[in-house]
């Protein structure tokens, strides 16, 4: 392996300024689950590493139930679902911070490192999608927000510029009568990379038996997270049925692109993409039920 600089950054504006001045040699170290391997691999050459955890606002978690949850991006999957109460409000992101390869894995990645990662099958960015969860980045130019759908722009690729990185997420306060899933298929029993994967977010009405808005996200099927707005649009201000969460699945399957690989075939993943679909939707209905 060639010599790489190693920079632990103090502050956001230090961090911004040394990836704006070495361009495309240098990248973010929050985990190092994604960049470590990509490195010794030769997938990925570099001169500097900025290591962003002595950054505070990177790593806070700070939550209540009127404002929502800002998530800094190098904060610690253990520590999204160690928090009870975040756990409580957000138990779609809980799903898939909880699949992100192992515990020990979990102890160093973060759900910002996995979705400037911008894998197509990451867990992390559905649940992030279906949220409705603000990307706030920041560079030699300010500030500015980027919807979670719009952040991954091609595999491997985000809508960041030059010299931005990612400092947090903001998600919606948690209200009445939503609820949000997340679940996957892969084809291990374990630590494995998603073939397909599913979020879904609903707000019912006050009796629980029609949807008033859903966000349905698929992981896997598209050359980026693949955000599906026609399932909303065809669920919004209708009666929960079966016929209708099957009628939405199929809406999810005809929108999804995958292609075969070695995880599993194009036409396998159109499949799951109707399995999932509906369990993912069921799910985020049950649990708006239950927080009625």
């Amino acid at each position: 392996m060639r010599e790489i600089d190693y920079i632990s950054a103090q502050s956001v504006s230090e961090a911004a300024a040394l990836l704006n001045d070495h361009g495309d040699r240098a990248r973010v170290i929050a985990g190092g689950t994604d960049v470590i391997v990509q490195v010794r691999e030769g997938r990925r050459e570099i001169d500097v590493l900025v290591d962003v955890k002595e950054i505070g606002e990177l790593t806070a978690i700070e939550y209540s139930a009127g404002s929502g949850l800002r998530l800094g991006a190098a904060a610690p999957c253990y520590q999204i679902y160690g928090n009870a109460e975040v756990a409580e409000a957000y138990p779609g992101l809980i799903d898939a911070v909880r699949m992100i390869g192992s515990v020990q894995i979990q102890g160093r990645a973060s759900v910002g490192g996995n979705l400037c990662n911008a894998s197509p099958a990451a867990d992390s960015i559905c649940p992030l999608i279906v949220y409705s969860v603000t990307c706030n980045v920041q560079g030699p130019n300010g500030s500015r927000a980027i919807a979670a759908e719009d952040f991954c722009t091609a595999p491997g690729q985000t809508a960041m510029t030059q010299g931005e990185l990612l400092v947090s997420l903001d998600f919606p306060a948690p209200k009445a009568n939503t609820g949000a899933f997340y679940l996957r298929f892969i084809p291990r029993n374990e630590m494995d990379i998603a073939e397909v994967g599913a979020g879904a977010f609903v707000t019912l009405d006050a009796s629980g038996a029609t949807i008033e808005s859903a966000r349905v996200a698929l992981a896997a099927v598209a050359p980026k997270p693949l955000y599906v707005p026609e399932v909303g649009d065809h669920l919004a201000g209708k009666t929960i049925s079966d016929e209708l969460i099957q009628e939405a699945a199929e809406i999810a399957q005809n929108a999804a692109r995958p292609i075969s690989d070695m995880r599993g075939t194009a036409e396998h993943r159109k499949h799951l993409v109707a399995v999932l679909t509906r369990r993912a939707l069921n799910g985020a209905i049950a649990r708006a039920r239950e927080a009625n």
